[in-house]
């Protein structure tokens, strides 16, 4: 009785695999196939009736031989799939159109490109790329922004640098989109969208999240030793020269704009541990209350609500303490 038992089972799950690899290499060829939607849907039916008659021979002639065409085809599949590497060279959205470059000299850090559009709506905004220089001697503090935009469980992270002058510049990790293009958390699995460290005055970053996308955000300082927060800075910096000599995709899982922060701060802490909230980025700042990033003053329901900043930002509008009034 143990031995068909144990034989169903290993059919049921080379079937299982079989079916899901299918499904996968559909995916892949229906967002990166060339061609218009009647040649995907074309390639995306021939190969899951391909990945059906296969489980079904399997079933009717349980035998290795019967899965060569399917592998065959797999690994031809897997082999097209890696020739797919990313470009710095698309038609890109303005907001994104641009990459940073930074130049430090002892303590003195100079930016190229910073971001400071003037926004009216998502469609309606003045262009402003600036030169900034920062004294990281007078950096004072680092603040985490948490923007949802599609339920409790997503949010889009960024992270915000105090000076002592009342400047902020903020870093954001993004899909570098292009132009009419828009974000899809599924496309974000097969290779659709490049990624961007994006630096950028709160007055723009911020406040196009709040005031113009309708995005409910939520700030929150972080406690971090005056060292950490000067190597978080250069951390970012980092990321976005490598960005610029060498292109990267965007992975809804493996890497977004919280997991790329994550492995930021492991070199700066490597005992910080993984944790699920960093794949489900709409809980990271539950994460960061109970490693004690946020400061260990009141109830995480007490400290989330004073966090939450999208009235104060709406209310500010484009005025320019922005970031002052946003903080009150």
């Amino acid at each position: 009785m143990k031995i068909p038992f144990l034989y169903t089972a290993g059919m049921m799950l080379g079937s299982l695999v079989l079916t899901l690899s299918t499904m996968w290499g559909g995916l892949a060829l229906w967002y990166q196939l060339p061609g218009g939607v009647a040649a995907r849907t074309l390639a995306v039916s021939l190969w899951a009736a391909f990945g059906v008659a296969t489980v079904a021979l399997c079933w009717w002639r349980p035998q290795a031989r019967m899965l060569l065409p399917w592998l065959s085809a797999f690994v031809l599949l897997l082999c097209w799939w890696s020739s797919i590497a990313p470009t710095h060279q698309r038609l890109w959205a303005a907001d994104v159109a641009r990459m940073l470059g930074s130049r430090v000299d002892g303590s003195i850090v100079t930016l190229d490109q910073v971001r400071n559009f003037d926004w009216r709506s998502d469609a309606d905004y003045t262009e402003r790329w600036e030169s900034r220089q920062y004294d990281l001697d007078r950096l004072r503090s680092v603040d985490v922004a948490m923007s949802y935009w599609m339920g409790p469980a997503i949010a889009h992270t960024l992270v915000s640098f105090g000076f002592d002058d009342g400047r902020y510049l903020t870093f954001s990790i993004e899909i570098r989109k292009e132009r009419g293009e828009s974000f899809s958390a599924v496309e974000g699995f097969f290779k659709r969208y490049e990624m961007v460290l994006v630096a950028a005055d709160e007055g723009d970053i911020l406040r196009v999240r709040t005031n113009v996308r309708d995005e409910d955000m939520y700030l929150y300082r972080l406690t971090m030793p005056a060292a950490a927060k000067r190597a978080l800075f250069l951390a970012y910096l980092g990321e976005g020269d490598r960005l610029k000599r060498a292109p990267r995709f965007y992975n809804t899982l493996t890497a977004n704009c919280t997991t790329i922060v994550f492995e930021m701060a492991r070199h700066i802490n490597p005992a910080l541990s993984l944790d699920w909230r960093l794949l489900a980025s709409g809980y990271l700042d539950r994460y960061l209350y109970d490693i004690g990033a946020l400061g260990q003053g009141g109830d995480f329901a007490a400290l989330r609500r004073a966090a939450h900043m999208t009235a104060k930002a709406r209310a500010a509008g484009r005025a320019a303490d922005f970031s002052e009034r946003v903080r009150r």
